[in-house]
């Protein structure tokens, strides 16, 4: 994927017998994905056709031309991708978690922590989880007293880092 593409969706796999697939989401709810007209998908243009929000997290969408389930079932996996300019500007305290996705991780002395492999949210607030340079992997909640971030790099609390 070129890095001016965002990842707004993923095909999880067929609903139904029509064509339907279900998404899992990386945008705040189904309505986010309608603004968009076409996505990219592994190189293929889908065209959505209609949109439904299902359980929390997901949705149930149809595109163009995609009419029963054995097509719908041959998109599972693919992700739904749209060029960063087609996305809408950030408010105040905002992020697009593509952003911070490898970026890399020090601590207050700037020594190396390792990079960003994911952002979590479990309801409370978002959380980093860090590939830690030294092996595994370490989670810690993206806020201002824990994370700071400076030019290319996030600064990590390092009582957080335990």
């Amino acid at each position: 994927m070129a890095a001016d593409q965002i990842v707004l969706a993923a095909i999880a796999g067929a609903h139904g017998i029509r064509g339907e697939v279900r998404l899992k989401l990386f945008t705040d709810d189904a309505q986010s994905l309608a603004r968009h007209a076409r996505f990219d998908a592994g190189g293929r243009a889908l065209v959505l056709a209609a949109i439904r929000a299902d359980k929390p997290g997901t949705a149930i969408a149809r595109f163009e031309g995609v009419t029963d389930r054995n097509v719908a079932e041959s998109l599972r996996g693919l992700t739904l991708t749209v060029a960063r300019t087609a996305l809408p500007a950030l408010d105040e305290g905002e992020y697009y978690v593509a952003d911070y996705l490898g970026r890399s991780v020090v601590d207050e002395t700037g020594a190396t922590v390792g990079t960003v492999k994911s952002i979590e949210n479990f309801g409370a607030s978002d959380i980093l989880d860090i590939e830690l340079a030294s092996g595994g992997t370490v989670m810690v909640p993206f806020v201002a007293e824990v994370v700071r971030e400076e030019a290319d790099r996030l600064i990590v609390d390092r009582a957080w880092l335990a």
